[in-house]
């Protein structure tokens, strides 16, 4: 079984890319996706976010819900809107943010890889999540939703995407957020061998996003397996970009309290981990081990004593740092996924937020975070460990719509 193959993809018809492409299922709101898709009748996000179609305050996971976005689904493709290709092909996908470049390879991934760890994760699935991805493939019939995956950065296999991405593309958008996406279908039956001879011989890849959607296809592919016969279903919807191109930024945390604690105090505990020291405006740590705090209006740079560094690949995440020295012990947050005194801010929103968060007092503190490597991802990964909570957040975001796999 090849680790990935080409495909049918079902896509947007000529000129209509642009009025289907969506933001992915999981960076909206309800509410912000019904805002976003009015007066847009084939945006994606009546496939995606189907709920915007039905009363407000429905339950998103209940059954008229996936009977809607089945319903819209059918609607686009009656209406010519969507349409299979006709011969399996890959499809290059770049993405543009600002001076940000990075090109992938839009295709299906093996299922039976991903079981065997050859697709490596770092991440644990929360139940409620992974049960709705399966719910919502099985009533589609079809993966929507790609899973971003890296691949260790080779020059013949940068070369071929290189290849994939020349000449007219068949779709290019520029969403309202500046990003741009630009789509070729690989149809060249020499070419495709190639880039699934590079992929076939690559020891792994690595989950960079979309570890619910990976587990979900899993699922499904084992409730319809047939023996001795590959199904589409045996695949999932995947974006795969070189490690080095792809983009982490930083995944910052506000607290709503000090436990406690005078701000006096709270910079006392700080100080017997860390060199504390106050700075004369915003800080955006430059290297690991460095981190920002913002309290009462000023900001601090917090650098890691050198001794609490250790071998191990994940509590030497800076993450990692923080929880193991500030929030559990001295603020006692010990569960990030659950305590409702947390909560983080990607990136992408820049340092004003978390100044924004603490001058309204709705937050007492914030740390912002140097962005977790990929370098370090893929050593998590290789080790078999999962990283905290939050980690990473990865920008530009694919486009939901733009490609779909459709399965058995």
């Amino acid at each position: 079984m090849s680790l990935i193959r080409p495909f049918r993809g079902l896509r947007p018809t000529a000129g209509n890319a642009a009025a289907v492409a969506a933001p992915p299922y999981d960076v909206l709101s309800s509410e912000e996706a019904r805002e976003r898709a009015a007066g847009k009748p084939w945006s994606f996000l009546h496939i995606s976010k189907p709920e915007i179609d039905l009363p407000e305050g429905i339950d998103v996971y209940s059954p008229p819900v996936y009977a809607k976005a089945v319903e819209n689904l059918k609607k686009m493709i009656d209406a010519s809107i969507l349409a299979r290709d006709a011969q399996d092909c890959y499809y290059a996908y770049r993405l543009v943010m600002g001076e940000h470049v990075q090109t992938g390879l839009v295709a299906a991934a093996s299922v039976a890889a991903y079981d065997a760890n050859r697709i490596k994760k770092h991440e644990f699935t929360r139940p409620d999540k992974e049960d709705d991805r399966v719910r919502q493939i099985e009533a589609l019939n079809a993966q929507t939703g790609p899973v971003l995956l890296a691949y260790p950065s080779q020059p013949a296999a940068d070369e071929l995407l290189t290849q994939a991405s020349s000449g007219v593309p068949d779709a290019d958008v520029t969403a309202p957020d500046g990003i741009r996406h630009t789509i070729w279908a690989v149809r060249d039956t020499a070419l495709i061998a190639r880039i699934t001879a590079a992929f076939d011989a690559m020891p792994a890849l690595y989950i960079a996003d979309g570890h619910h959607r990976s587990a979900a296809a899993s699922r499904v592919a084992a409730a319809r397996r047939k023996p001795g016969a590959e199904q589409s279903s045996d695949y999932f919807l995947s974006v795969i970009f070189p490690h080095r191109q792809m983009r982490i930024m930083d995944y910052n945390r506000v607290v709503k309290d000090l436990n406690g604690l005078s701000a006096e105090q709270f910079l006392e505990r700080l100080a017997a981990k860390f060199l504390v020291a106050p700075a004369c405006g915003a800080v955006k740590p430059s290297c690991p081990g460095e981190i920002g705090l913002y309290l009462l209006g000023r900001w601090y740079r917090l650098n890691v004593d050198p001794k609490l560094f250790v071998e191990d690949p994940v509590e030497n995440l800076d993450v990692s740092l923080l929880s193991a020295h500030v929030l559990g012990p001295v603020l006692g947050i010990a569960d990030l996924r659950r305590d409702k005194r947390i909560d983080f801010v990607g990136g992408i929103r820049g340092l004003p937020e978390l100044e924004k968060r603490v001058d309204s007092g709705e937050m007492a503190a914030a740390f912002a975070m140097f962005p977790t490597r990929m370098e370090a991802l893929m050593a998590v990964a290789d080790n078999n460990q999962v990283m905290p909570p939050k980690s990473t957040w990865f920008e530009p975001k694919l486009a939901d719509g733009l490609v779909s796999h459709v399965i058995d």
